[in-house]
């Protein structure tokens, strides 16, 4: 049985690479939040976010992915405190196999809203917050 090759992105995100995240997107990725209806768009301001989410995340793992033509799924465990949380990162890659687009799928309510709580604690301390816009 010949052993999967993992997206870039994966390796980047489980090993907190950001140098690496940096490199599996595009400069104009969007990234599609969870809890925020307008996206994130540009790789400088992803990778912020992202960053926020490595913080937050704790025993985060992807356990399942799947890729279909141009599209990665990437099914994750992951706890928030005490709650425990489960999601998937869908890609949506370029012709050069980079991220163009991400949506976040995440489960179960309690543990977004403590996701949400966090999350907006990283970013009311942030100098510069990362904004976001893309609808």
């Amino acid at each position: 049985m010949q052993e999967q090759q993992h997206h870039i992105f994966r390796r980047a995100a489980e090993t907190h690479d950001a140098q690496l995240l940096t490199e599996a997107m595009r400069e104009d990725v969007v990234l599609h939040s969870p809890v925020l209806f307008r996206g994130f768009q540009g790789r400088d301001v992803v990778v912020q976010v992202l960053q926020f989410v490595a913080m937050t995340l704790e025993e985060f793992a992807y356990v399942d992915d799947v890729s279909e033509g141009d599209t990665v799924f990437l099914r994750f465990k992951a706890k928030v405190g005490e709650r425990e949380l489960e999601g998937i990162d869908v890609l949506k890659l370029d012709e050069d196999g980079l991220v163009a687009d991400l949506t976040v799928f995440m489960r179960p309510l309690s543990a977004i809203t403590a996701f949400n709580e966090r999350m907006s604690a990283h970013f009311a301390s942030a100098q510069s917050p990362p904004q976001a816009g893309a609808g």
